[in-house]
This record gives structure tokens, sequence and C-alpha cells, in this order.
């Protein structure tokens, strides 16, 4: 009886092997953002204004623009300037 593992079955254990490294020095570096956001919140900042202002840096100018430009819309629609 064969038991070396096959080609297939090698290759499969190195792309798992792969993943489960980046999934821990994913979470190492999810310990650091939070270790971050905790200093910065120590400092008089705000985490959940930061995270947002994060999240429009990461966007692309157009998508950007345009999603300002409708939030400015329902606030006129709605009274909220």
């Amino acid at each position: 009886m064969d038991v070396t593992p096959t080609k297939g079955a090698d290759q499969l254990r190195q792309y798992i092997e792969r993943i489960e490294r980046l999934e821990e020095e994913k979470k190492a570096l999810m310990s650091d953002i939070k270790d971050i956001f905790s200093e910065a919140k120590a400092s008089g900042f705000d985490p959940k204004t930061m995270r947002q202002i994060i999240r429009i840096r990461a966007m692309d100018e157009e998508v950007l623009a345009e999603q300002e430009t409708l939030l400015d819309t329902y606030r006129e629609a709605l009274g909220l300037r």
C-alpha cells in the first residue's frame, strides 16, 4: 500500500498551511490595530469617527463624490441643513 501523499494532497496541504499562517498574521495585525485605536481614544480621539475617515480615504474619489452628493440631497430633503 502506497502511503506517500499524492501531488494534489501535497498541494492542498501547502495552500492550507499558507492560509493558516496568514490568518495568524491577520490576527496579530488586528490586535495591533485595536491597540492603536485604544491609544487614540486615550488621547481624546473618537475611534468610531477614525474608522469612518479610514473608510472614506479608501474610497474611489468618484464614488465618494457621488455618495456625498446623495447625502447632501437627502439632508436637504429632510431639512437637516
